[in-house]
C-alpha cells in the first residue's frame, strides 16, 4: 500500500515520505514570504534543519529560525518567539517539531497580533473570543513525532511558570493552515522517545472513546486509532527505520488530536499538573497513568471496551484490552509506576486539587473527586492497579 495521500480532515495535510519538500509552495499557499521557523533546540540543531531553511531560501523565502523553546513550552518562551516574529517583520509561523515545537509555534502565531496576555484565552467558555481572530498568523505545521496530533488541534498547551500549571490555549484559527506529515521527519527519533510518544497519541485515542459524549464520528477515528497503534507501534521502537510503521503512527497521532474533540479525561487530568510540577515527559506520564485509570474507569466503560478488544483482534474483552495494554508497555520500555518517573507522595493533595481544575477532568467517563484523584496518582505511584 502507498501511503501518500493529500487529506482534507480536518484541515489540509501533505501526507507521505519526503512530502518536505513541498514546504515552500505550502508557505506561498498561506500567503507567506517572511515566515518564521519555529522548533527546539535539539532539532535546530540537526541537518535537517538547515536543509528546509536553504529549500526556503532557494524557493525566494525569507526564513528565519526561532528555537528558545523548553521540553514543556512557557509563557516566556512565547513572548521570545512573539519578540523574535516582530523584530524580523515575518509575516507566517512554520511549527516544526513534537509537542513543544508545534504548541509553541502556534502559540507564537496567536499572540504576535494580541495585547491581551495569553492566559485571556485559556480554554474556558468562550474566552477565545477575546483575541483578535484577523491578527492570528498563517501556520504550517510539520510535526516530528507521531504524539501530540497538535498539528491538527486548535489548541496549544503552554506551562504557567508561576502556577506549574499546563494551560490549554484555545482558538479555531490555531488550526495551521497546512500540514506536512513527513515519516521521514520522524526516523531519528530515538526507541524511548518513539515509545513514549506513541502511548501520547494512544491515550489521545483511548481517552477519546472513553469519553460520555455523543460523537460517533470522533468514537470510530479513536478505536481505528488504537488499531494502527497496536499494530504499527512496536514496530516503530524497534526499528525506526520502518517507514510503513512511521508513517502509520503519524497517522494514528493525527487521528488521535481529531478525535479528542469528544473530550479527554483523569489520563490527562492529572498528567498536566505531574508535568507541570516534575517537568516529567507528557507522553511517558500518560503511558504511565493510562492502566490505572482505565480500571478506575471500568464501571462506565467496560461494556464499550469488550467492543474495542474484538475490533483489535483480542479476545476476553475488557481484560483483554487491560492485558494487551500492560503487554505493549512492558514491551517498550515504559515504566509501570509514577516513582520509577523519581516522583512521590509529598504533592498529592496539590496534584489531586490541580486535576479536578484541569479541563480534561470533564470528559472523564466518571467524574472522580479530588479523593479519587488523590487516591488514582497514589496508586500509580506504588504501582496498584486496583483489580
Amino acid at each position: 500500500m502507498t501511503l501518500t495521500a493529500n487529506w482534507n480532515y480536518p484541515t489540509t495535510v501533505r501526507f507521505g515520505a519526503g512530502r518536505i519538500r513541498e514546504l515552500p509552495k505550502a508557505c506561498q499557499d498561506l500567503g507567506m514570504r517572511r515566515p518564521l521557523l519555529v522548533t527546539d533546540p535539539g532539532l535546530a540543531a540537526l541537518p535537517m534543519v538547515a536543509s528546509i531553511l536553504a529549500d526556503l531560501k532557494a524557493a525566494g523565502l525569507e526564513a528565519a529560525l526561532f528555537s528558545d523553546v523548553q521540553p514543556n513550552p512557557t509563557e516566556a518562551n512565547v513572548n521570545a518567539g512573539v519578540a523574535a516574529y516582530r523584530a524580523g517583520d515575518h509575516d507566517g509561523v512554520i511549527a516544526l517539531g513534537g509537542g513543544s515545537g508545534l504548541d509553541a509555534g502556534k502559540a507564537v502565531a496567536m499572540m504576535q497580533g494580541q495585547t491581551r496576555p495569553i492566559w485571556d484565552f485559556e480554554d474556558i467558555g468562550d474566552w477565545w473570543t477575546r483575541a483578535d481572530a484577523n491578527r492570528i498568523a498563517p501556520i504550517v505545521a510539520i510535526p516530528t513525532t507521531a504524539g501530540t496530533g497538535s498539528e491538527v488541534g486548535r489548541a496549544s498547551v503552554i506551562t504557567n511558570e508561576q502556577t506549574h500549571e499546563k494551560k490549554i490555549i484555545f482558538h479555531p484559527k490555531l488550526l495551521p493552515g497546512i500540514v506536512i506529515a513527513d515519516p521521514e521527519l520522524t526516523v531519528g527519533l530515538p526507541p524511548k522517545l518513539t515509545a513514549a510518544t506513541g502511548m501520547d497519541a494512544l491515550a489521545h485515542n483511548l481517552e477519546a472513546y472513553s469519553a460520555p459524549y455523543y460523537h460517533p464520528m470522533a468514537a470510530g477515528i479513536a478505536v481505528e486509532g488504537m488499531r494502527l497503534i497496536k499494530h504499527y507501534l512496536p514496530r516503530a521502537v524497534a526499528d525506526g527505520t520502518d517507514l510503513e510503521a512511521r508513517a502509520q503512527m503519524l497517522a494514528a497521532s493525527s487521528m488521535g488530536a481529531a478525535a479528542f474533540q469528544r473530550g479527554l479525561g483523569a489520563v490527562h487530568a492529572l498528567s498536566h499538573p505531574i508535568g507541570g510540577l516534575y517537568g516529567t515527559h507528557h507522553g511517558t506520564l500518560n503511558g504511565v497513568l493510562m492502566p490505572y485509570v482505565l480500571v478506575a474507569n471500568r464501571p462506565a466503560i467496560e461494556s464499550r471496551f469488550d467492543d474495542a478488544a474484538r475490533y483489535l483482534g483480542l479476545s476476553n474483552g475488557f481484560k483483554g484490552f487491560l492485558d494487551w495494554l500492560m503487554a505493549l508497555r512492558s514491551e517498550i520500555g515504559i515504566p509501570n509506576t509514577l516513582a520509577e518517573l523519581g516522583i512521590g507522595d509529598d504533592k498529592l493533595d496539590l496534584i489531586a486539587e490541580m486535576a479536578m481544575r484541569d479541563p480534561s477532568a470533564g470528559g472523564n467517563p466518571i467524574a472522580f473527586t479530588e479523593a479519587q484523584y488523590r487516591d488514582l496518582a497514589a496508586r500509580a505511584i506504588r504501582g496498584d492497579l486496583g483489580l
